[in-house]
């Protein structure tokens, strides 16, 4: 009668040749959407990607579904690397150099991203999706004392990507890092006396 309570279908793992098929697509839209924009003949991508347009489709039924794929698979790198147990300094700093290039490419597309109530969503579930992963950061800092117990794991998003902003394609990682550095220190410390 209980046979199986789970009336949610499993889901098997693509294949490792469909996996590397995706890849490829998100790193070629990547590169696509950053050289020649947001509206590139979707063809153009999956030929860079050494697919068919099928193959394309299958994956992603438009543009949208790309960006936010290329975005989610950000998100996936940043949660593998955050260390809660580092200095808060240290952690912001790396997640502005290593997103720079994701923050860059999302400032170039948002002008001409399609928000329906379903992008809407999704962007949104990525946003809280980054949130959650920065929240054990938040907690250890805040133990720490490094920040203020009203800070949120919302806060550091939104202050790192106010960092995102100073980057410029021609600085130096030297320059960069100085960039980087005076600024946290400004956004950690503020501009009030001590």
């Amino acid at each position: 009668m209980d046979a199986d309570l789970n009336t949610e279908p499993k889901r098997r793992a693509p294949r490792r040749d469909a996996q590397k098929r995706r890849e490829a697509l998100l790193n070629a839209a990547t590169t696509c959407f950053a050289n020649q924009g947001y509206d590139v003949p979707l063809e153009a991508i999956a030929d860079q990607a050494g697919v068919g347009r099928g193959t394309l489709y299958r994956n992603f039924p438009d543009r949208q579904a790309l960006a936010i794929a290329i975005f989610s698979r950000e998100i996936d790198q940043i949660e593998a690397r955050l260390d809660p147990s580092a200095p808060l300094q240290e952690t912001i700093g790396a997640m502005v150099r290593e997103g720079a290039a994701t923050s860059s490419l999302f400032s170039r597309i948002a002008g001409e991203f399609k928000l329906n109530d379903t992008n809407r969503a999704a962007l949104g579930l990525l946003r809280e999706r980054l949130e959650r992963a920065v929240e054990p950061v938040v907690v250890q800092a805040k133990a720490r004392g490094q920040l203020d117990a009203r800070v949120t794991a919302r806060d550091v998003v939104l202050a790192t990507r106010m960092l995102g902003g100073l980057i410029m394609p021609f600085m130096t990682d030297a320059e960069l890092t100085a960039q980087i550095d005076d600024a946290l220190r400004l956004l950690l410390h503020g501009f009030q006396p001590r």
